[in-house]
């Protein structure tokens, strides 16, 4: 699990057991997510969070994800069903979509939530039914209630809405006749569907008002990190990079170029109205500027992880599923429609594999480019040691662990412990408590995970409970806990050491399949 998605998880560990969920405008997202996985912890009888597994997390983005694809299919008479099919086909074999889709993250909900608020407004487009603006305003609400970076989309939406009905007034003489025709009863609807929707979820359902403003509140916390956080500051072309072409070490080659190059054609046919056959054109523009705006500010903005391209990249899949089509349809005879066909089955065909690279071989592997910040799989061996140390302690799981890593980055250890979390048998700690505090009267766990960064002050802090806070008849050493060597990698460059007490560590067995994941580091 990622620490992101622990973080969430624990999130929604609250919500579980004590039905409580509370907007933090400073952390964490929308409130979307843990509410809606409120429904596989229904459905599989979850009461406690122990009972959570990462299925159960999950398969919410799975859920979302593929009903990504599934929207496409209202979108068949505005983009050609060529072009619909590919896309769908695109999406569903992106290694970026597949790998996020799988990651209990906001990012795939953001994107779903947003292409529903594009296609609603299609239908309502063509169909002039008041229906489909209310279906918009609860996407809208819905996207509002799931990520602050939900308002970068909908200022692309309304340039790229701008800018089609300028285009479509130059053509065919008034740029506002589209808008006579829409009802004000009908927006009014739409725009009070997405406020409820929105005030529903940051007011944890009515039951904490002062969300709602909360949600509002965010925007200059957000503002200030996206471009004062060092850590996540990259260059303007990170993400075109990842996308085009990226090789770390001795790993695979990682690039989905075919959807960056086909977006180029679907983009220029949009442009000069080649072969675009019978799609909509003004749809096709809306998609076009709105990809196009969203890739520019997306990466204008300093601050950037990974799973932000998908909502440009989504766009550029739809620009693809275009691009496609016209070069089928541009080719001058049979023999180049057959050499492109091919073509676009084998590089299609190589995004599969990448996706299966990327999700089940090297799904923590930092030579993967959508792996970032992810723990190795050393938490595993850090997880069983735990569970073994307390399998010969007498509380069991009751068994008193300290974790001490500055600025809490422990993430995602609760996640692998939260058994012990049942029994509020873990102490969270980002230092080592000094002599004066009251910390410091706290009895020396039998288990302590520490960060090599604190390890001289808790070397002093456990000497002074071993050798003079302890009576003599009842002191015991401390032995390292992880075997050859004697820490392990959290996350590339970030060290764990551990240290269990003697008495336990003395009936401790290697946990099953520690030996093979230290080797494999």
């Amino acid at each position: 699990m990622h620490g992101d998605e622990a973080v969430h998880a624990d999130k929604f560990g609250d919500l579980l057991e004590k039905g409580v969920y509370t907007y933090d405008p400073n952390e964490y997202h929308g409130p979307s997510l843990n509410y809606f996985t409120l429904i596989p912890a229904k459905l599989f009888s979850l009461s406690s969070f122990v009972q959570v597994n990462e299925f159960t997390l999950r398969i919410v983005p799975v859920f979302f994800g593929v009903l990504v694809v599934l929207l496409l299919l209202l979108l068949i008479d505005g983009l050609g069903r060529g072009a619909a099919a590919y896309a769908a086909l695109l999406t569903a074999l992106s290694p970026a979509m597949v790998f996020y889709s799988r990651y209990y993250i906001q990012e795939m909900l953001l994107v779903c939530f947003t292409f529903g608020v594009i296609v609603s407004g299609y239908r309502y487009a063509v169909s002039g039914k008041g229906g489909w603006i209310v279906g918009a305003g609860v996407f809208l609400g819905l996207m509002h209630a799931t990520k602050e970076t939900c308002v970068i989309a909908l200022g692309c939406m309304f340039l790229a809405l701008l800018v089609t009905m300028l285009l479509h007034g130059r053509e065919s003489g008034s740029a506002l006749r589209p808008f006579r025709e829409v009802k004000l009863w009908h927006i009014g609807a739409g725009i009070v569907a997405a406020a409820l929707v929105s005030a529903v979820f940051f007011s944890s359902f009515f039951t904490n008002p002062g969300g709602i403003l909360s949600s509002l509140a965010t925007y200059a916390t957000y503002l200030d990190r996206a471009g004062n956080n060092p850590i996540h500051i990259h260059p303007w072309h990170y993400y075109l990079q990842m996308l085009v072409y990226s090789r770390y070490a001795d790993g695979p080659v990682w690039t989905e170029v075919l959807i960056v190059l086909l977006a180029a054609v679907g983009f220029a046919a949009v442009m000069t109205k080649r072969g675009i056959g019978g799609a909509d054109v003004n749809l096709l523009r809306f998609i076009a500027f709105y990809t196009a705006a969203m890739t520019v500010l997306y990466s204008a903005i300093p601050y950037k992880t990974p799973w932000c391209l998908l909502g440009f990249l989504h766009g550029m899949i739809l620009l693809a599923g275009l691009g496609a089509v016209v070069l089928v349809r541009l080719a001058p005879n049979v023999l180049p429609r057959l050499i492109i066909l091919c073509a676009l089955v084998e590089a299609s065909g190589h995004l599969a594999w990448q996706s299966y690279l990327a999700s089940y071989r090297y799904y923590a592997d930092s030579r993967n480019p959508y792996v970032y910040a992810h723990p190795t799989e050393d938490v595993f061996v850090l997880a069983r040691c735990v569970e073994e140390a307390a399998r010969v302690h007498p509380q069991g799981y009751g068994m008193k662990v300290q974790v001490i890593c500055p600025g809490h980055d422990y993430w995602p250890i609760p996640w692998y412990l939260r058994r012990f979390d049942e029994e509020n048998s873990v102490y969270w700690w980002d230092r080592v408590p000094g002599p004066n505090e009251p910390l410091s009267q706290i009895p020396a766990a039998p288990v302590i995970i520490a960060s090599p960064k604190v390890q001289e002050a808790l070397t002093k802090w456990l000497s002074e409970w071993i050798w003079v806070k302890t009576p003599f008849e009842e002191r015991q050493m401390y032995l390292p806990l992880f075997d050859n060597p004697y820490y392990l990698w959290l996350r590339p460059k970030v060290e764990l050491t551990g240290f269990v007490r003697k008495d336990l560590w003395d009936g401790m067995q290697p946990p099953d399949g520690a030996d093979e994941l230290i080797g494999n580091r």
